[in-house]
């Protein structure tokens, strides 16, 4: 019974890890698509073709470095959030089982003593 719970909550886990990730990837594509359509929206609302095509020019960098810098902060969350679920919810899940011996740094001093000792 406690493992079928067990196998139901890692299950709901690993859904809400994998629908994290593609929120992440649905932001990032409506993110871009609102920053061009704001940029270009307000460029194009003048009746003069050469208002209209020197705000595109001027506003083009702008959308540039915004979207730019906005999207690659996603791009790192994402990558980070998926590193950390394959490290964590995988790793944890299936091959961590910790009923090990206790860690012990290496020390050159310990052995030595230990092999004097003998």
């Amino acid at each position: 019974m406690i493992e079928t719970i067990e196998f139901v909550l890692g299950t709901v886990s690993n859904t809400a890890s994998y629908l994290r990730l593609w929120a992440l990837s649905l932001a990032h594509t409506e993110l871009a698509d609102t920053f061009l359509k704001l940029c270009f929206a307000f460029a194009f609302k003048g009746k003069n073709t050469g208002a209209t095509i020197g705000l595109s020019l001027a506003l083009w960098p702008v959308l540039w470095t915004v979207t730019f810098g906005v999207l690659m902060c996603m791009d790192l969350l994402e990558c980070f959030l998926h590193t950390l679920r394959l490290h964590w919810v995988e790793f944890q899940n299936k091959f961590y089982k910790g009923d090990g011996y206790k860690f012990r740094p290496y020390s050159f001093t310990t052995i030595l003593n230990e092999v004097l000792e003998e």
